[in-house]
């Protein structure tokens, strides 16, 4: 039987190639989203055997979108398609429970194969991605804390897009005082004052694209 597979990626023209190439392997791809929120409603409906994410994706980037997705608890892995190489970036995808890394500057045998490698219940990092940068993950106690919590994430990637409290609010099902409770919180925790410096930290932390 096929692997089921889901694509997750704001350029459409990059989900056709993708799902061609993937198409002509033998994967069934059973679904499309175009912004990282989306793609974990799709997951949630469809159920694939495995998300390929974006990286950097509008509502919700790649990395907390493969958050949402694990805390479903159905099954599906997440593997994260990112020109990104460095050690601190494949930490924080692998604590957030992403499977597989793959750089897109590699041949697209490298997306194959992390599919494969996945579903069989292996972890998949791109070659080009060197030891010393992944031998720091398998030592979770050696990582620091994650200071928000996955809806603070949400809330600060959709202030750093641009969105007003009430367009976040209609986003996220949530009251507007609701949204500016998160936004406080997650400035206290940050130690930081002013929107400038929230979006400052979300482009560090790859939340968007600078």
């Amino acid at each position: 039987m096929a692997i089921t597979v889901m694509l997750a990626d704001d350029h459409e023209i990059v989900r056709e190639g993708v799902r061609s190439m993937l198409e002509r392997q033998g994967f069934s791809v059973v679904g499309e989203a175009s912004d990282g929120r989306e793609a974990v409603a799709m997951a949630s409906r469809l159920r694939p055997q495995v998300a390929v994410l974006d990286a950097a994706m509008p509502l919700l980037n790649g990395i907390d979108a493969a958050r949402a997705i694990a805390a479903l608890r159905r099954g599906t892995k997440s593997l994260l398609l990112t020109m990104h190489t460095e050690g601190p970036r494949v930490r924080q995808a692998l604590h957030a429970g992403i499977r597989g890394y793959v750089v897109k500057t590699q041949a697209s045998s490298d997306l194959t194969r992390a599919i494969h490698d996945v579903v069989r219940g292996y972890l998949y990092l791109s070659p080009i991605v060197s030891n010393a940068a992944v031998a720091e993950p398998l030592r979770p106690a050696d990582m620091p804390a994650e200071p928000l919590t996955l809806r603070e994430r949400e809330v600060v990637q959709l202030i750093a897009e641009g969105k007003t409290t009430k367009e976040i609010a209609s986003i996220l099902h949530l009251s507007p005082k609701t949204v500016d409770s998160h936004r406080t919180r997650s400035m206290a925790k940050l130690d930081v004052h002013n929107i400038s410096s929230l979006v400052r930290y979300a482009i560090r932390e790859g939340m968007i694209e600078p």
